[in-house]
């Protein structure tokens, strides 16, 4: 069954529960800003992504309240300073992220309540989070309302001039590790999730060859009742088939040699081992053995 919602037939807070609920996770903007009097304010905002690299872009989202429809400090220091540092959030210092996001006054500085660490910045006057494994100094190129009612979105467009990236972070190939990134992300209500352990998986990018596709999986294969969809995806994404010799030969090994002896005179046993085989395989990412298993009936 489908819950299908007209967000016009709820009230703008009922919506807003469930947009947030299923738009996650969202990567968090801990953006500090300057007014015009030189206040520093720190605040977080989960309407944020990267948006193109040449030239580097981030927006995010500084929404009108509502419950008032007012507007939000951060979003009135970029319309009065056209610039703003962008800090990511790791797991280590969430809590303290947290509770910058509480509503203090007007030229409450978010860094004294959080006790976090402003960092000079190069070139832009809003300071950095010194914890924050990654920053981006920007210049605000644009900034474009999508409505005036409580709840409507104000899209800050940056441009990335500087970045700055904690040592850490990077594996021993130069790449940032996720491991190593801790980010935290923030989903519905309270809740938020880490970047962290089983949590953090590889899928090999498919636009660097042409896979096969799922609709080129044999039928016997694709009506599984063992392999999930994200199984026959994978198995789609296979450019070439293992050859019949190579599946010959496969089929010598003794966990296959021992399946195909038990199970030769049930076709339905047979198939489910075979096919719970060729999943355990998938798990492994040793696609071409998983589908030398599946060929080899």
């Amino acid at each position: 069954m489908t819950k299908t919602i007209d967000p016009k037939s709820l009230s703008v807070q009922e919506f807003h529960a469930y947009f947030l609920g299923a738009v996650a996770p969202r990567p968090i903007a801990f953006a500090s800003t300057i007014d015009k009097e030189g206040n520093v304010n720190l605040s977080p905002f989960s309407f944020f992504n990267a948006f193109g690299s040449n030239p580097p872009t981030l927006i995010f989202s500084p929404a009108r309240r509502v419950r008032d429809n007012t507007t939000k400090h951060t979003l009135e220091n970029v319309l009065e300073r056209d610039e703003v540092v962008i800090n990511i959030v790791n797991f280590d210092m969430v809590e303290q992220m947290s509770l910058a996001s509480t509503e203090y006054g007007k030229g409450i500085n978010e860094f004294i309540k959080s006790g976090l660490t402003p960092v000079e910045s190069v070139k832009v006057k809003p300071p950095r989070v010194k914890e924050s494994p990654a920053s981006f100094e920007c210049k605000v190129k644009q900034v474009i309302a999508t409505g005036q009612e409580g709840g409507a979105g104000n899209l800050v467009i940056c441009e990335v001039l500087l970045a700055h990236f904690q040592e850490d972070i990077f594996d021993i190939n130069g790449v940032i590790s996720p491991y190593k990134l801790d980010a935290v992300a923030r989903m519905g209500g309270n809740w938020y999730c880490r970047a962290q352990g089983d949590a953090v998986f590889e899928i090999p990018k498919p636009n660097l060859k042409k896979g096969i596709g799922v609709d080129q999986i044999p039928e016997k294969i694709r009506n599984s009742h063992v392999l999930s969809g994200n199984n026959l995806g994978r198995l789609g994404n296979i450019e070439i088939l293992p050859s019949e010799e190579e599946v010959q030969i496969f089929k010598d090994i003794p966990e296959m040699k021992e399946i195909l002896i038990r199970f030769s005179n049930n076709i339905e046993s047979l198939e489910n081992h075979l096919h719970l085989l060729a999943k355990d395989y998938l798990l492994k990412n040793e696609v071409e053995n998983a589908w030398k298993v599946l060929l080899s009936y």
